[in-house]
């Protein structure tokens, strides 16, 4: 794989000072054509949180300005290598930061909201706990949290495929908000791509004893969203995925 390249951010142009907490916390954001709403997103998040990195996973719209722009560390991928690879990229950046603790896998469509990532935080620091996954199936749906009936019905059946997922009480494996400590930051070595490195993630969770709970959390599906990642064929390879996971012991 090519060495990234990397792009310090550059604040001059974003709008107000980012909070002087939480800087023992890193967002890491994989990008793949975002350019129009990713600034969104990561100015968002950096009224609470000050350290993100997001990789730009060689997009072929804008998104390297906008990330730049919003005042996130930018590392560029020359080409398209998948999310699972941004993400390892993102995590092995943010982990060589003088002071990182905590790491936090953040989507870069706006899906995922802060006040998830604080209650995540929150257990990570004050609970034995490596790591804390997102579920969408911990509480009643709130207004705005609709997960389309597709999606539900694949998310399930995934996990009805997966061993280690059921073995360990996981109820949505393929939730891509995710906080951990600096232990799983160092072990973790995600080699697959796609939709396949959430099955990975089980599985490195499994293998290496890490200490795991879910944390109830509200996806916001957009219409942007929508159009981006709940196609019918999204959801096949996931169930695609969830079939492989079976194979494993």
């Amino acid at each position: 794989m090519e060495s990234p390249d990397t792009v310090s951010p550059d604040t001059a142009g974003t709008d107000g000072a980012v909070s002087p907490d939480h800087g023992d916390t890193w967002l890491v954001v994989p990008c793949y054509n975002e350019g129009t709403v990713i600034g969104d997103v990561i100015r968002a998040a950096r009224e609470t949180f000050p350290n993100i990195v997001a990789v730009n996973d060689g997009s072929a719209d804008n998104s390297d300005v906008a990330i730049h722009a919003a005042g996130a560390h930018l590392v560029n991928h020359p080409v398209n290598l998948g999310q699972g690879a941004a993400i390892q990229t993102g995590v092995e950046y943010a982990r060589a930061q003088p002071g990182a603790r905590f790491f936090v896998t953040f989507d870069a469509d706006g899906q995922h909201q802060v006040k998830d990532v604080l209650a995540m935080l929150e257990r990570l620091r004050t609970e034995p706990l490596d790591i804390v996954v997102g579920t969408r199936f911990g509480r009643p749906r709130a207004e705005g949290d609709q997960v389309p009936l597709l999606k539900r019905l694949v998310l399930r059946t995934v996990v009805m495929l997966s061993p280690r997922a059921k073995r360990m009480g996981l109820t949505d494996a393929h939730n891509g908000l995710r906080a951990f400590n600096r232990r799983v930051a160092e072990e973790l070595n995600i080699r697959m791509n796609g939709m396949s490195h959430a099955s990975e993630f089980v599985t490195q969770i499994d293998e290496r004893g890490w200490r795991v709970a879910e944390q109830p959390v509200d996806i916001l599906y957009t219409e942007y969203s929508m159009s981006k990642g709940q196609s019918l064929i999204n959801g096949v390879n996931i169930l695609a995925d969830g079939l492989l996971a079976r194979r494993l012991p």
